[in-house]
């Protein structure tokens, strides 16, 4: 991505590459104006002339000046008034002839566009070469220092320039902060070579170059004293600040500005926490606050415990049972003060079970379950079938199953803003292009850190193989053969826009000796702007950062890897001809990298990483298949264990009967079917799956059924074995069937949740799990309970586990009673250990102080987990782009390019927003390309790296009058293109000149012509579209076509209005997911403000926007959708228990294990995105059957509240312990095997943690937690005997 317009800064590189280039003897110099005439006279004095015509030529074409001191010439009235216009501080004499003038003009007017934004720099630059070249007291600041005879006639060889500091400094000052918009940088990089100071231009300019070589043909030695010089003096004219109000530079151009210094300074990033000193400690605010929090409650819960056990301590009242009145209903009058909400008890049995108080709706369900269970039993053949029709009607809709792959439906809602922007900007402007990828980079050497310089022959030669192999690819489309070049990006010419070292040789091995070798590569790191040797094939100049990486600073020679890019066309739609030719060839290109280049690297001791447009997608769809053998293998384990869960306790002569491998089977098959008919239902509605729904979704739900089928089957195991089979079925779904109902209701409802969440994929797939849960469900009590009956049925029978048609004789050992359950070693555990330690008043201080203490430590980790997801994870831990992404972090050294897209932009004469987005001279200081140079300042707030390149700015300068090179008309009033291209000049003839063709062109306008220096709306419009298809070259490096060509879309800007145009900058390099998160975030925040400000519809854009809009509000909608999913399980909980005391307990539960998760997510450094959100959520579901089965044990069993909880541990602890924390243990545990990082870090690290926390909180907080606070008993029987054995605490 970073990459991506690489080709646009190179490309930009062509507006000067002549500028610096060799000089001819039609008047095409290489420094300017270095060319000009030179005399060396005798006499230095006011009126003479040191320089006077030229003289000969080099044989490289550069002409020379001529030698002679002769007194200055009055110039006639045409020739006066042109040095005026160019030189208003000549007047009278000149010491120059006219063809010196024209020559002098043809060659300033190169330097002309990059300076013509700051009028200031312009004259103090133009001043600099018109006193040299005509100045009429030329001797008196310039003496020739040498000579030298060409074609036997003398010719200036060297110089001594005397010019004063006063101007040189000048000259500097206002010139140095010049931007050069089209490249994103400052122009002094390029007429200065980068100086830093004014004595540093001055010996660029001054260099005498070689022949063939850029620079000045003779030596220019810049001085400032004069020793023993009598009657010279030094060169000082007045230079102009870049804050002079006649000659007033923009904000981006002269910062000092006066108009800049009113603007508000770009504020210094703030602070992201509070941050408390102590001594020498740092510490966040949150941290301080919870730690303040816990001492607090753990001092309360102290307090109250040491009351409570005073009060326990003093003997009872034997009066005080008296006093707790049982209404004539059979409930404690003071069960309202303890939670339980006044339950209108009906004389209908219903509202009695097994001596135990129901709510309504509890009553109504055990009534339906008691009747249901009879009636299923005596029918089990027509349930069975019945629900299995229902489900595999569902399963119907497969045959219209399809699978979403795309990122961007996978990934970005419709609803998205950013998806939006992407649109608009893709329609009105164009879609980002695609691009194909080579890292070669050399190794560390053994006992060095540091990697070897790739610079070197043997690395080239082998680049150019490379190279070769790369053109020589031919895919196959619909029968028609695809090559890079009938894909690949051409912006000026017939050549792909490659990105390779290679372009310093024109792509041509036979170059490489001809040209130099590496000699010549280091060469063209320093003039690759300005060597005509060194221009790339497709003529435009290459900057080395594009194409090497592994360097620092600009130390270009130490790179340690070449960066080979291809930069291919793309096309908004991604079902034509033009994508699926492009997504040929990269299938090919990345199949030459696997099978050939990569061998071929690494036998030269190179590393190679690659790329391609559809890699990421391409990988995504193999990923599907990578962990197939994990998914099964999980499954087999978890069916294994079932299998062994639901038989009873293995006795070598009954186990063949006992077992339930059948039934385990059975289960699984269903839970296959319930994904299955979900799936099915919601591909018939026309929703798209997705790959990881059938990988994660299995799994999902078995985890979660697995654990209703354990509970089902060890409840009917508990009934009394002299029971006939329909009254223990019947018994067994009375007993579970509501605490079943509710965490089931509570996971459907949780998983549903996550539907709300815009993300397409995270919908989806919610969507998908709810239906599959609640599916399961249904399955469960339907098909499943038959199959109960069924096997136990056949186990009665004598017959043979798997083999059901095989029948044996009764055993004569004693029977055991086969399908009853009996206290084995786990409940007994549970009864008389687990329970009574936790009974000790001792560890119950232990447990809620370290629960309490994790929770709260929690919450301040909750602040450190980041947004993201990294791309690395989503894909096979063996999958080539694996590497790639690690060398895109090494390597590159620019970030992601962004553009600030401007809508419906009114370039009428009478709008203001023209000055409200320029950032030259005029222009509004707080305009929106002054704003981003601003923003530019502090990059590590803004994440915007440089001033934005700015088509407005240069539009604006090419219609400008002192850009004379540039918008020219013939007599016709059609377009004129600059001398040096064609037709102008023709370079079949090589004649460039000012004659010919375009001898009568004139500029587009004057100045009186213009409005206050602005085009009107009449010349905007027929003028914008000349700009835009002008090329660059050294007579106009302004030109549009390359780096403006979409930047504007011209439909309907006839009008006054232009729909659609960006400006163009780069973010800073972004290396961590967050920091992708924050440009996006700060940029954001920038256009608001500027929109706000400027009263326009202003927006940024990057291709990665879409892919990270949802961590914006990634928190908000976790919180939401937690809360939104916690409280439906508190509402169906009280709905279903009637208690407002027991949903409480309940829902603390639950919140303790999700921040608890998310702590843990923190310490493992898991990132908040939408796969953890969905998980988080799902962990709501997950979590609420480690507590609702303990619960409502507690409110069914009678005692105090010690007693109650004993009772509940060895009610279901066990079955909580073994059918469901070891359930998912077995399951999730194989998926640490996983090819998929995404399955290991959200899956197997989530998932685990998961159910630890929830065995922990389940089995040991929760307990404690209801032994001291818990709901009263609803049980009525055992109250009635034994009253006084009511809670103190009740």
């Amino acid at each position: 991505m970073e990459l991506r317009l690489g080709f646009l800064f190179s490309l930009s590189l062509y507006l000067v590459f002549r500028l610096l280039s060799t000089g001819r003897a039609d008047g095409s110099s290489s420094r300017f104006l270095l060319t000009t005439n030179a005399t060396s006279g005798e006499r230095h004095s006011a009126g003479y002339c040191a320089m006077y015509n030229l003289c000969g030529t080099r044989s490289d074409g550069k002409v020379l000046n001529c030698p002679f001191g002769v007194p200055s010439v009055k110039p006639d009235d045409l020739f006066s008034s042109k040095i005026q216009s160019l030189c208003p501080t000549i007047s009278g004499n000149v010491c120059c002839t006219e063809m010196q003038f024209e020559t002098l003009r043809s060659q300033v007017q190169q330097a002309v566009p990059f300076l013509v934004g700051c009028p200031a720099c312009l004259r103090n630059f133009l001043n600099l070469f018109c006193e040299l070249s005509c100045s009429p007291d030329q001797s008196l600041f310039i003496d020739v220092t040498s000579t030298k005879k060409v074609n036997n006639t003398m010719t200036v060889d060297g110089i001594d320039f005397y010019i004063s500091d006063t101007f040189g400094k000048g000259l500097y000052d206002s010139c140095k902060d010049v931007k050069f918009g089209t490249m994103n940088t400052r122009a002094i990089d390029f007429v200065a070579g980068g100086a830093q100071n004014f004595t540093e231009w001055f010996a660029f300019l001054g260099r005498q170059a070689g022949l063939n070589e850029p620079g000045s043909p003779y030596a220019i030695n810049f001085r400032s004293s004069i020793a023993n010089s009598l009657g010279m003096r030094p060169m000082n004219v007045s230079s102009y600040s870049c804050t002079d109000a006649s000659l007033g530079c923009s904000c981006g151009d002269c910062p000092s500005s006066p108009a800049c210094s009113k603007s508000a300074a770009p504020s210094p990033p703030e602070g992201s926490s509070c941050i408390l000193k102590i001594g020498s400690l740092k510490a966040k605010c949150v941290d301080v606050a919870v730690a303040i929090l816990y001492f607090i409650l753990v001092a309360v819960f102290l307090g109250c415990g040491y009351s409570h056990r005073k009060k326990e301590m003093r003997p009872v009242s034997r009066t005080r049972p008296l006093m707790k009145v049982t209404s004539s209903y059979g409930r404690h009058s003071d069960d309202r003060k303890d939670g339980n909400l006044p339950v209108p008890i009906l004389e209908d049995a219903m509202q009695i079970s097994n001596g135990v108080r129901l709510s309504v709706v509890q009553g109504y369900m055990s009534e339906f379950y008691r009747k249901y269970g009879m009636w299923v039993a005596k029918r089990p053949s027509l349930v069975l079938f019945s629900s299995l029709s229902i489900v595999l009607i569902l399963c119907l809709g497969l045959i219209r199953f399809k699978v979403e792959t795309r990122p961007e439906k996978l990934w970005v809602g419709s609803g998205s803003r950013a998806a939006k922007e992407k649109q608009f900007f893709d329609n009105h402007l164009a879609p980002f292009y695609r691009i194909e990828q080579l890292i070669i980079a050399t190794m560390p050497a053994e006992g060095q850190g540091r990697s070897q310089s790739i610079l070197t022959e043997d690395n080239i030669r082998l680049l150019f193989q490379i190279q070769q192999k790369v053109d020589g690819i031919r895919a196959n489309y619909s029968g028609t053969s695809v090559s890079l070049t009938d894909i690949c990006m051409k912006p000026l010419g017939q050549d792909c826009a490659t990105q390779s070292v290679l372009q310093y040789f024109k792509m041509n091995s036979d170059d490489f000796d001809d040209y130099g070798g590496v000699d010549h590569v280091n060469y063209c790191f320093q003039h690759y702007s300005s060597a005509d040797e060194c221009l790339s094939s497709f003529k435009a100049p290459l900057d080395p950062s594009t194409a090497l990486g592994g360097y620092s600073g600009n130390n270009f020679s130490e790179a340690s890897s070449f960066i080979v890019t291809y930069p291919v066309n793309n096309a908004i739609d991604r079902q034509g001809n033009e994508t699926k030719k492009a997504e040929a060839w990269e299938k090919a290109f990345i199949q030459l990298a696997q099978n050939e280049l990569l061998p071929l690297v690494k036998s030269r001791n190179l590393t190679l990483a690659f790329s391609s447009e559809s890699s990421i997608e391409e990988e995504l769809k193999s990923e599907s298949t990578a962990d197939a053998i994990t998914i099964v293998i999980s499954y087999l384990v978890m069916f294994a264990y079932i299998s062994l869960s639901l038989g009873d306790t293995p006795h070598l002569s009954s186990f063949y009967i006992s077992s339930k491998i059948l039934l385990g089977l059975s289960g699984v098959m269903l839970v296959m079917l319930s994904v299955l008919g979900s799936v099915g239902f919601f591909s018939a509605i026309g929703v798209k799956s997705t790959l990881i729904i059938m990988e994660v979704i299995p799994f999902l739900v078995l985890a979660v059924g697995v654990d209703n089928m354990c509970i089902l089957v060890h409840a009917v195991k508990r009934q009394p074995q002299e029971l006939p089979l329909e009254q223990r079925i019947s018994n067994a779904l009375i007993e579970v069937g509501p605490s079943i109902t509710l965490a089931s209701l509570s996971e459907v409802l949780a998983f549903a949740v996550g539907s709300i969440i815009p993300m397409p994929a995270v919908r989806v797939f919610s969507m998908f799990a709810a239906l599959a849960v609640l599916l399961d469900f249904l399955l469960q009590v339907t098909a499943f309970v038959a199959l109960i009956i069924f096997d136990f049925l056949r186990a009665e029978d004598y017959r043979i586990d798997c083999f059901p048609c095989t029948k044996i004789s009764p055993s004569t050992e004693p029977s055991h009673g086969i399908g009853h359950i009996k206290g084995g070693l786990l409940v007994r555990y549970m009864k008389e250990i687990h329970a009574p330690i936790l009974s000790l008043w001792g560890v119950k201080i232990i447990v809620i102080s370290v629960f309490v203490a994790f929770a709260l430590a929690s919450i301040a980790l909750c602040t450190r987990i980041k947004p993201g997801l990294e791309q690395k994870i989503v894909l096979p831990r063996d999958s080539y782009l694996q590497g790639y992404f690690n060398n895109i972090s090494e390597y590159l050294r620019i970030g992601p390019p962004v553009y600030f897209v401007v809508k419906n932009y009114n370039y009428s004469s009478e709008s203001k927003q023209t000055n409200q987005l320029c950032s030259i001279n005029q222009c509004d200081s707080s305009s929106l390309l002054n704003e981003i140079a601003r923003a530019s300042l502090t990059p590590d707030s803004s994440f915007i790296a440089k001033p934005a390149a700015s088509w407005l700015d240069d539009f604006l300068v090419w219609v400008s009058p002192e850009a004379f090179g540039c918008c020219r008309k013939f007599t016709n009033g059609s377009y004129c293109p600059p001398n040096d291209q064609p037709p102008c000049c023709s370079s079949d003839q090589g004649t460039c000149g000012i004659g010919g063709v375009c001898k009568d062109c004139t500029t587009c306008f004057l100045h009186p012509e213009l409005l206050n220096d602005r085009p009107n709306t009449v010349q905007f419009r027929e003028k914008l579209p000349w700009f835009l298809n002008a090329l660059p070259s050294a007579d106009c490096a302004k030109g549009g076509h390359g780096a403006y060509a979409n930047s504007v879309d011209l439909q309907g800007y006839e009008d006054g209005v232009i729909q659609a145009s960006e400006f163009r900058t780069y973010h800073t390099p972004l290396n961590k997911q967050i920091d992708y998160v924050n440009s996006l975030k700060a940029a954001r925040e920038f256009t608001s403000k500027v929109s706000k400000s400027l009263q326009m519809e202003i927006f940024p854009y990057s291709v990665f926007y879409m892919f990270f809009e949802q961590y914006l509000d990634i928190w908000k909608t976790a919180l939401i959708s937690l809360a939104i999913a916690i409280g439906a399980v508190f509402i169906v909980c009280l709905v279903i228990t009637y208690s407002l005391w027991s949903s409480l307990i309940i829902l603390l539960v639950l919140a303790m294990i999700i921040v608890d998760l998310m702590g843990v997510m923190a310490i493992l450094d898991i990132q908040l995105n939408a796969v953890s959100v969905v998980n988080l959520v799902m962990s709501v579901g997950i979590a609420v059957e480690f507590c609702v089965h303990i619960t409502h044990a507690f409110l069914a069993n009678d005692g105090d509240k010690n007693q109650r909880m004993k009772e509940a541990l060895g009610t279901m602890g066990a079955a909580v312990f073994s059918g469901i924390t070891l359930t998912k243990l077995v399951g999730v545990i194989v998926l640490r095997f996983s090819r998929s990082e995404v399955f290991v870090v959200y899956y197997f690290q989530m998932y685990l943690a998961l159910v630890l926390l929830g065995f922990l909180h389940g089995l040991v907080f929760l307990p404690v937690v209801l032994s001291l606070i818990g709901p009263p008993s609803r049980c009525i029987q055992k109250q009635e005997e034994r009253p006084s054995t009511s809670s103190t605490l009740s």
